[in-house]
């Protein structure tokens, strides 16, 4: 009878528009024990065919990165209510880079990353939300999020945090990296107390993420030519009134989305990822992007691999002058123009392609229509396309005997882009940062840091502290470091990371030994071991692996799941490959298992023809070449490539 009963009451709350997921806990007779929980947070009789939107909140005092954030949120949820959606924070983790680095604290940054994904699927798909606006601002918070929003396909967008404004010291800007360059400097005798002590007190003077172009800022940016978060607003000044608009014009970018069925798939695809990497490089991006794009393509169904970004490399020039290698910082970067500036640049070169989908139903042409072809006068922050930075990207793939799997070097800044020289081998970074802060490493070395990788460290921590304090002894340029591990943003030098296969599951890294020549030619694309083969073989057979770092807790969990630096670090490996991967290591056979998903819903409306175009028009008029393009928007396409 209750069966009969709630079939009928289904059939007089057909779903509406939007809330095709949670009216699973919202519609029907048998739901009233759901519903009478949800009234004990705010809703009423007409509120339960409103679509939930779930505001993924990455507030935190722990860090400024993190700090500005609830201001956003604040604005988004009362741009959810008025555009009619019910909105539900929940909280996400962070892991702070700047604080925990060059200590054991570390290690939990990549590992936060799933942690984040994890928690945003959690919430989201256990509470039946119709779609999540995520707000984050600390490095892993940006690839969690997404990584999430692309594996669950639930309607979504990124609201970044924003940017820190630079801090000053004797003339000049400052960035979080000044004081890890400086800690190097003085370590050397090249810098006062006081000038330490004076960098260390202004590096840091509001709330916003590292500001230059470092992690955060790298991914932000790359998320708007991805299509996931709204044209100029990744550079944004966090404290500024502009950024807490633009948190506003997402929530109502999202309900129309919502209404719509937009879902990240459409707009993550191979092509979109292809503008989102040529962004990267024409901004001087950091070398986590790699990292994060292999793991986000992954979430999304995308086949992209580490070749791809030495494909896209070749073709795009790096057009920005910003930190850490180049002159200014994101705010600079703002007010010449932006992602947009940048983009519209690119696609005028035709380095983008222009009909991917974005998250306002438009074309990502469409939503560049009313930006200038050429960057404002008077300015150097953005070069034009006849005058580059330089004339190829600077996220170089290297393969050769020490990373068959490949590797990544950063190439921007350097007066040479080849070095072969005596290995200094360390088998973690605070070894390294031991020996360089006790001035024994020389011009013409190449430094090794392994057992640092995904496995290994486990977490794959980032080495921005040796490789700061190099820079700030004057060596940035006369000495290579290659390593398992990873690198901050904020590093430059002549520096190879995510070395594969790691040092931990046997691979080449693991068998260099103090003294043997090392060449690393990013020129070449190459990094090699200059050791005779059957040297090398003979170390290998002599190899045993060591026993884990960890063996209970997050650690001992993420050791066995995460995969090769060359694929992401990711820990999701869909089980079909993971089957594979057990059966070729066993030479068992085993039985096929299809890869069930988390974000298959039994049901789903069917997509609309035709978006609504008002809101559209309204935030182009607003913020012309900052926000949405006016036209037609596209419809969203699952076909789209």
């Amino acid at each position: 009878m209750a069966d009969t009963e709630d079939n009928a009451t289904d059939k007089a709350q057909a779903p509406k528009a939007g809330n095709w997921r949670s009216r699973q806990i919202t519609a029907g007779v048998s739901r009233s024990p759901n519903r009478a929980m949800l009234r004990a947070v705010g809703f009423g009789d007409a509120d339960f065919d409103k679509p939930i939107v779930g505001v993924a909140n990455g507030y935190s005092n722990m860090n400024p990165c993190n700090a500005g954030i609830q201001t956003l949120v604040d604005s988004a949820m009362a741009a959810l209510r008025a555009e009619g959606a019910m909105p539900q924070v929940f909280g996400t983790p962070t892991v702070t880079d700047g604080v925990g680095m060059g200590t054991e604290a570390m290690k939990y940054s990549l590992v936060s990353r799933e942690v984040i994904a994890d928690a945003i699927e959690t919430s989201v798909n256990g509470q039946s939300m119709d779609g999540v606006l995520v707000v984050g601002g600390c490095d892993k918070n940006m690839p969690g999020g997404m990584i999430a929003m692309a594996r669950m396909n639930v309607p979504g967008i990124y609201v970044y945090a924003g940017t820190i404004k630079p801090g000053r010291w004797k003339g000049q800007d400052l960035t979080i990296v000044s004081v890890f360059e400086a800690v190097g400097a003085f370590s050397a005798g090249r810098i006062a107390e006081e000038d330490l002590a004076g960098i260390e007190k202004n590096a840091c003077p509001s709330v916003g993420a590292c500001g230059g172009m470092f992690t955060a800022n790298t991914m932000s940016s790359a998320f708007e030519a991805l299509g996931m978060s709204l044209m100029g607003s990744s550079t944004m000044a966090s404290p500024d009134a502009e950024k807490a608009d633009s948190s506003a014009d997402s929530a109502r970018v999202l309900v129309n989305a919502i209404a719509n069925n937009i879902r990240p798939r459409d707009i993550i695809t191979r092509k979109s990822i292809e503008n989102a990497i040529a962004l990267v490089m024409a901004t001087g991006g950091s070398t986590n992007a790699v990292l994060h794009f292999l793991a986000i393509a992954s979430a999304a169904g995308v086949k992209w691999t580490i070749d791809d970004f030495e494909r896209v490399r070749r073709k795009v020039p790096v057009l920005c002058d910003l930190k850490p290698s180049g002159k200014y910082v994101v705010v600079d970067f703002h007010r010449a123009g932006g992602v947009p500036q940048a983009l519209k640049i690119l696609l005028n070169a035709g380095l983008l392609h222009g009909d991917c989908l974005t998250i306002t139903g438009q074309t990502l042409a469409e939503t560049l229509a009313h930006v200038p072809d050429n960057p404002p006068a008077g300015q150097d922050v953005i070069r034009s396309i006849a005058n580059p930075i330089y004339k190829q990207g600077h996220l170089a793939i290297l393969k050769g005997n020490l990373s068959p799997e490949g590797c990544v070097a950063k190439i921007t800044g350097l007066k040479q882009t080849s070095i072969t020289g005596p290995a200094r081998v360390f088998d973690s970074e605070p070894e390294t940062m031991k020996a360089i802060m006790a001035k024994k490493i020389r011009p013409g070395d190449v430094v090794v840091i392994r057992y640092e990788g995904p496995r290994g460290g486990p977490g794959m921590q980032e080495m921005l502290a040796p490789t700061a304090a190099l820079v700030g002894q004057g060596l940035g340029d006369s000495v290579g470091l290659i390593t398992d591990g990873r690198f901050s943003g904020g590093t430059w030098g002549m520096v190879v990371g995510h070395v594969s296969p790691e040092a931990y599951v046997g691979g080449a890294i693991a068998l260099v030994r103090e003294g043997d020549s090392i060449t690393i030619d990013a020129g070449k694309q190459l990094i090699q071991l200059n050791v005779p083969a059957a040297e090398i073989a003979r170390r290998r057979a002599a190899w045993k692996q060591p026993k884990p770092r960890y063996t209970r807790g997050l650690f001992a969990k993420y050791l066995k799941l995460v995969s090769s630096g060359s694929l992401g670090a990711i820990t999701d490996m869909p089980v079909e490959e993971t089957l594979h991967a057990g059966r070729r290591a066993t030479g068992k056979a085993t039985r096929k298992t299809p890869d069930k998903r988390a974000d298959q819903p039994a049901a789903k409306p069917s997509r609309k023809s035709a978006p609504n175009n008002a809101f559209a028009k309204k935030l182009a008029a607003k913020r012309p070449g900052k926000g949405m393009a006016a036209g037609k928007p596209r419809r969203a396409s699952s076909k789209q490539k």
